[in-house]
């Protein structure tokens, strides 16, 4: 009845609260937070609230309508860049990178440079800019002009030595190859080309941003200033919506791109919620949670290398499949993603809830 795309859980869920999830076969500790897409946890009461009261005053308008909500979210979204700019709205994050790869070919000549291990999406404009030939490849021909490079400064110059450059994408610590940071050439490089030649820096922050690795934006870690910035996951409390952020610029006239549902209204309430959530305070204390879990599953006895910031971490395993089956056993949900295992816990989880993982995880 249903596409064979996901293998889903042998869980029925009855109810999900914070980092715990109660299904039919009991109460699971969740690690990854519906794959990054509940900074607040599961079911958090402003959240909820916020859902419920919208919806009982409308749950969809159209573009023909000016939700205040949209105004609101994209103002506080730009105050987080320090910087003026517009703010397209859409339904995802791989829906932002196709608005942002839209910008980009609209306004530059050029090859779209992205990299290897970058994840930016499966719709065919993101899945051009996503690492992974088994992925592209039943789909090809995808966008041309869309190139991968290796992680490396000294390889970005050296291809626009030769090549013209339109745009450069980066996730600047990659979720979906297992939470590897870029080497700090490579932004250097990225920064030089912007400033002296003109190109477009795109960073997607839809794993990385919204306070997951201790600062709002992952980008900030590494001194770039990007020309775009895209968002998703988290943006919408668990609802659908994701964001282009252009900084300094206005690549779009009316008609250009546009969508139906976005912003959806309900979806935009219960981002404000999150957004009121993600304070300097919370912040700081995900880089100390952050850091502290790191050190207590480096002393787990199958823990290979972890790597990461604040709660994005990744850790080796010889056997991640295996890790994973036996976590679950120990009622643990573990995502297994570029032969390791991938924690994006809930950023208001708490020592304790920490330390019962951990414990969990000790075989």
């Amino acid at each position: 009845m249903l596409c064979p795309v996901y293998s889903p859980l042998d869980l029925t869920v009855e109810r999900a609260e914070g980092v715990r999830i109660f299904t039919s076969k009991g109460e699971f500790l969740d690690t990854y937070g519906g794959i990054g897409v509940l900074p607040l946890g599961h079911s958090h009461p402003d959240v909820v609230r916020a859902i419920g009261e919208k919806a009982a005053r409308y749950a969809h308008l159209s573009n023909y309508f000016l939700d205040p909500d949209a105004c609101e979210t994209a103002e506080i979204l730009l105050s987080k860049t320090g910087r003026k700019g517009e703010v397209y709205f859409a339904n995802s994050g791989t829906e932002a990178n196709e608005a942002a790869l839209k910008a980009v070919k609209k306004n530059r000549k050029g090859a779209i440079v992205s990299f290897e291990g970058n994840f930016h999406g499966r719709t065919l404009g993101a899945l051009s800019i996503t690492w992974g030939p088994s992925m592209r490849h039943p789909f090809e021909p995808l966008i041309p002009g869309s190139v991968f490079l290796p992680l490396s400064g000294r390889a970005l110059l050296d291809f626009a030595e030769k090549n013209e450059v339109a745009g450069i994408f980066f996730e600047c610590i990659q979720g979906n190859t297992g939470i590897y940071p870029i080497p700090e050439d490579l932004a250097l490089a990225a920064a030089k080309l912007q400033k002296e030649r003109g190109v477009l820096i795109a960073a997607d922050e839809i794993q990385g941003g919204l306070g997951r690795t201790g600062k709002f934006f992952s980008f900030e870690h590494f001194g770039l200033e990007p020309d775009i910035i895209t968002l998703g996951k988290g943006l919408g409390g668990g609802l659908p919506l994701g964001a282009a952020l252009f900084c300094g610029w206005s690549p779009f006239a009316p008609g250009d791109h546009g969508s139906t549902f976005a912003p959806n209204p309900v979806s935009l309430a219960a981002g404000k919620a999150v957004l009121r959530h993600l304070t300097p305070d919370l912040l700081e204390e995900v880089s100390r949670k952050g850091a502290l879990l790191r050190e207590r599953l480096a002393a787990l006895p199958w823990a290979g290398e972890v790597r990461g910031k604040g709660l994005m971490i990744g850790v080796g395993a010889e056997n991640p499949a295996e890790i994973k089956k036996k976590a679950f056993d120990r009622s643990v949900l573990l995502n297994v993603t570029g032969g390791g295992i991938r924690f994006l816990p809930a950023l208001t989880i708490t020592e304790p809830e920490m330390e019962e993982i951990v414990r969990r995880l000790n075989f």
